[in-house]
């Protein structure tokens, strides 16, 4: 990745007050580059108010629902990147208001594009999707990105939609263009300051901090854990190639870990408990809930090869540094100084 390529750059980042949003922000900051964010209000207990990642950008507060809003904010930051992250991005959110979740990843997905369109000096606009996006037929080998799209359940069938958004504006709008376009799809990220209900490693903390027997409902689900700092230094090396090689960098591309560091819930659930120490556990949690997908995996060979991109933190490293931020959190760390040194240890992995 070339640092110097982000300096004095104009990013314009959607979902900044997000899990993923909030260290790319951070990681944008530390590169030198003019960021400015438009998203929701964070929730309580974020870390964009933990960290302070406000205090180095401009955060507009809005919803890219709003075709105008999203147009304001683009007028605002004269963006050179755009790197859109905001989503609705649980299930189980999904299918109690199915509405939104359309309009946030579908027309929010549109919005941001139509914003993009005929928009001077403008160089590249990455939209982040989901490994959810592919039509799973719960096979054992890798999604491709020439695979099927798709999905069942509300949520994953808004990530294939938004795919189908973008792959249809890339070809009727952008094509031959200044402006270049990209796809990311990114399996389940995972790290610190991540605080969402429903998803595994938050409410594995948050039953901890309450000194309860973390509830496990799909213990035997395989899914492409990768820490956050993978997929957000993936997304920054494919901003880079958008911007300097318009002709490779303008498809779809898988961002994941390596099939052999795939690992069921329980395995995740298990190393954690363990690694907290202070008796920490995890029980089968026997209430019924909607359909989620059990085996998922991403062929991540296409990135590889063409750009260049490969994970270097293994399972383990990953929850080890997790249990790092949380412990940090947990004993009233500071946790901006933890994550700016996450950040820094893993680009030091990155050069070396």
């Amino acid at each position: 990745m070339a640092d110097d390529f982000w300096q004095g750059r104009r990013v314009l980042v959607t979902g900044h007050t997000g899990f993923k949003g909030s260290w790319m922000c951070l990681w944008l900051q530390q590169l030198g580059a003019e960021v400015t964010g438009l998203a929701l209000e964070p929730l309580p207990k974020s870390l964009f108010e933990a960290a302070s990642v406000g205090d180095a950008m401009t955060s507009i507060i809005g919803d890219i629902r709003d075709l105008d809003t999203v147009k304001a904010a683009y007028d605002q930051a004269n963006p050179q990147v755009v790197i859109h992250l905001a989503a609705q991005a649980l299930v189980h959110t999904a299918y109690a208001d199915p509405i939104t979740n359309y309009g946030t990843n579908v027309m929010g997905t549109a919005h941001v594009l139509e914003a993009a369109r005929d928009r001077d000096g403008l160089d590249a606009v990455l939209m982040i999707t989901s490994d959810k996006c592919y039509r799973n037929v719960e096979w054992v080998w890798g999604y491709r990105e020439s695979d099927e799209l798709g999905g069942r359940d509300p949520y994953s069938a808004s990530k294939g939609a938004a795919e189908l958004v973008i792959r249809s504006y890339m070809a009727s709008w952008f094509d031959g263009t200044p402006t270049a376009v990209a796809s990311a799809r990114a399996g389940n990220v995972i790290g610190g300051g991540d605080w969402s209900k429903d998803r595994l490693i938050p409410d594995i903390m948050a039953a901890i901090d309450a000194g309860e027997p973390v509830q496990i409902r799909n213990p035997h689900a395989l899914r492409p854990w990768q820490h956050v700092l993978e997929p957000v230094g993936g997304y920054l090396r494919l901003a880079e190639v958008l911007t300097n090689d318009p002709t490779l960098g303008s498809d779809h591309w898988n961002i994941g870990p390596d099939l052999d560091q795939i690992k069921p819930v329980e395995w995740i659930a298990e190393y954690l408990t363990n690694a907290w120490g202070d008796g920490a556990s995890w029980q089968l949690d026997g209430k019924e809930f909607p359909h989620e997908d059990t085996f998922l995996k991403l062929d991540c060979a296409k990135i590889k090869s063409q750009i260049g991109w490969n994970p270097i933190l293994g399972l383990d490293d990953a929850l080890t540094w997790i249990v790092e931020w949380y412990r940090t959190n947990h004993d009233g760390g500071d946790v901006r100084a933890m994550t700016l040194d996450q950040i820094d240890r893993y680009r030091k992995l990155l050069e070396s």
